[in-house]
């Protein structure tokens, strides 16, 4: 690939990187570590590909182009490696949100100093690369290490994400396995085709199907509490109630905070604004990972589960109940947390429409808010 070919699709590549960069500012995540870990894969892909049009002044005779040689392959070695371990790191937050595992961190920051090390290294013994007296550039016999550290990064993101595929959701688990391939593909073709260079291309693709994913997650997601929205509960109930048949149903549970008022008046919005939080942590902690929960509006969740059988959805909410208690005797917060909720199966052969079905299941959240009441006024905690 000469040095004009390369140029205009490494151009065309960084001008991708930059709307999709101009475009997450927007996304309602900034302040998460995906997010970050997410425009500093923009940032490097974008730095690596200016690098790589440097790097392709190969055999050029001038006073400058062996300089430009030198650094563009300097470091493009130096940074090989950082790509697939914001990857890694960015995988290790989709799938683990709540770990901040410092361990993987250091692993990853050993691995690039030795690798670095290395780099320098090659400048006095050739180890990686060498550049010839007529600026051509040579893989060396260390050639192959280099890149194995590219591919052992990809595949411990692809192995992370396989192993766990059970805690992923489903809309997450697809682009998140689709982007190791066009990496992955890219690196093994410019092992085995000497002078081809697509590695980088190949994970513009892939940041795009990324940044379209974050795209779509961002429309169908509360921003508070992380759960989904009442616009995609409404568009999952109709898929729901549409696909639905006398042998396979589904059941719901509608949940509103008892005194979430209170809450706001006596401790402000903040204080509230965390205890919707903490409210969306309890229930996702309570369902399987296919179970759809959403923020149906002020105080109230919805969870739709994949269940027709009643005992199963009596099991779930009293799973939940016992939560709210776990929660309340450990938690160091200045009010107690509390459920009102409804529940049923959906009935196949009453033919309900989805609002009717919600109607019905409000209805009976309201007969157990209203028995909550009564409970503190008799016990004088209402």
């Amino acid at each position: 690939m000469n040095l004009q070919s390369n140029g205009i699709i490494n151009v065309y590549s960084i001008a991708i990187l930059i709307i999709i960069g101009f475009h997450s500012f927007k996304n309602n995540e900034k302040g998460s570590c995906r997010y970050k870990l997410y425009l500093m894969m923009l940032q490097v892909t974008i730095l690596m590909l200016i690098v790589d049009i440097f790097s392709r002044f190969d055999g050029m005779s001038n006073a400058v182009y062996p300089i430009f040689n030198y650094i563009g392959n300097l470091l493009i070695f130096i940074l090989n490696p950082i790509l697939p371990s914001l990857w890694l790191l960015y995988v290790h937050y989709q799938v683990f949100p709540e770990d901040k595992k410092t361990k993987l961190i250091y692993l990853l920051l050993t691995i690039n100093i030795i690798n670095l090390a290395m780099v320098v290294l090659t400048q006095f013994f050739g180890w990686y690369y060498y550049i010839d007296s007529q600026n051509i550039y040579h893989r060396g016999p260390l050639f192959y290490i280099s890149f194995s550290f590219t591919v052992v990064l990809i595949v411990s993101a692809f192995a992370t994400i396989v192993i766990n595929r059970k805690i992923i959701a489903k809309k997450y688990y697809y682009s998140l396995v689709f982007f190791a391939i066009p990496p992955f593909i890219g690196v093994v073709l410019q092992i085995i085709i000497y002078g081809i260079s697509i590695m980088l291309n190949s994970v513009v693709l892939s940041l795009l199907i990324v940044f379209l994913n974050i795209q779509n997650h961002s429309m169908n997601i509360d921003y508070l509490t992380g759960v989904n929205n009442r616009r995609k509960l409404d568009e999952y109930m109709e898929k729901k109630v549409f696909s639905s048949s006398s042998s396979k149903t589904f059941s719901a549970i509608m949940i509103d905070l008892n005194n979430f008022k209170c809450i706001n008046d006596n401790f402000g919005h903040d204080m509230g604004d965390v205890a919707l939080q903490i409210s969306a942590k309890i229930l996702n902690s309570c369902v399987r990972s296919n179970d759809f929960i959403a923020r149906y509006g002020g105080d109230e969740f919805y969870i739709v589960l994949e269940t027709h059988n009643i005992n199963d959805l009596e099991i779930i909410v009293d799973r939940i109940k016992a939560a709210v208690e776990i929660f309340n005797e450990s938690s160091n917060q200045p009010y107690s947390l509390g459920f009102s909720m409804g529940y049923a199966v959906y009935d196949y052969n009453a033919h309900m429409t989805v609002e009717e079905f919600q109607k019905y299941i409000d209805e009976l959240m309201y007969e157990n808010k209203q028995s909550n009441i009564e409970k503190r006024i008799k016990l004088g905690t209402a």
